[in-house]
């Protein structure tokens, strides 16, 4: 009952920063359907010109009362694998309307070094908890609630989307709170894995480095129905681009796919 009421009090709070912080309206019927229970994708990521240099899959899955658990592996079997494999795991620990983190592991190895790093989310105590390896933990107090960078995406994605608007997502990167703005830049039809259909672009503007080096905005394209599938991921980097094609999707929730 404690634990409830803590929720409810902090996610009182969440709704009233977002009003003041210029934060999205979450539209409950799509949080009702993206965590219906489980959820299942797995993409195909190429690099500039559509040469394919790995996967990606992304699964979310509930733990029981209200907490969910998103897991992303990256794994690479392009030019490089046989001199740089790389094989990424992260597991993010959501719960509340607003599916705020409370945990996030990170295992990644890349050639011949193995990092990994744990980050606790102290969300009503305004602080994040972070330790790589055996390295002695660090804290980082923060201005408000964040999310990181999955967390960020799903919210992303139960958000209230209006062509040529723009909102507010707190995210927890390079060991700040940055104040992520996401563009809605508007609607396109695009042929995809469910054949054409109707997306919302969005660009979420990250100015931080985050795990992996960018250089440019990501882009997002996304169903425009209840659903809200990602059906195809843009990031510019050092070097050209990668592109994320959606090549299956599984929701119990979503009739439609």
């Amino acid at each position: 009952m404690e634990r409830e009421e803590g929720i409810e009090e902090l996610e009182a709070g969440v709704s009233q920063q977002g009003e003041e912080l210029g934060e999205g309206t979450v539209r409950r019927e799509i949080v009702r359907t993206i965590f219906s229970g489980s959820e299942t994708m797995h993409f195909s990521v190429s690099w500039t010109g559509g040469i394919k240099i790995g996967d990606l899959s992304l699964d979310l899955g509930s733990k029981g009362d209200g907490d969910f658990t998103i897991h992303a592996r990256v794994t690479d079997y392009g030019l490089f694998r046989l001199v740089y494999p790389v094989d990424d795991e992260f597991t993010t620990y959501v719960r509340g309307a607003t599916k705020l983190p409370y945990r996030y592991e990170v295992h990644q190895r890349e050639g011949r070094r193995e990092t990994r790093r744990l980050t606790l989310y102290d969300q009503a105590g305004l602080r994040v908890k972070y330790r790589k390896n055996e390295m002695e933990e660090e804290v980082f107090p923060v201005a408000g609630t964040v999310h990181n960078e999955f967390s960020s995406f799903y919210i992303t994605r139960v958000t209230e989307l209006v062509p040529g608007e723009s909102f507010m997502v707190p995210t927890f990167a390079d060991r700040k709170r940055n104040e992520v703005s996401v563009l809605v830049k508007g609607k396109e039809d695009i042929d995809t894995v469910f054949g054409r259909v109707r997306t919302i672009m969005v660009l979420p503007q990250m100015k931080f480095k985050g795990l992996y080096e960018k250089t440019g905005d990501t882009v997002i394209w996304l169903t425009d129905d209840e659903c809200r599938v990602p059906v195809r991921i843009n990031s510019k980097i050092l070097i050209g681009s990668l592109t994320a094609e959606l090549t299956s999707y599984d929701n119990p929730g979503c009739e439609r796919y």
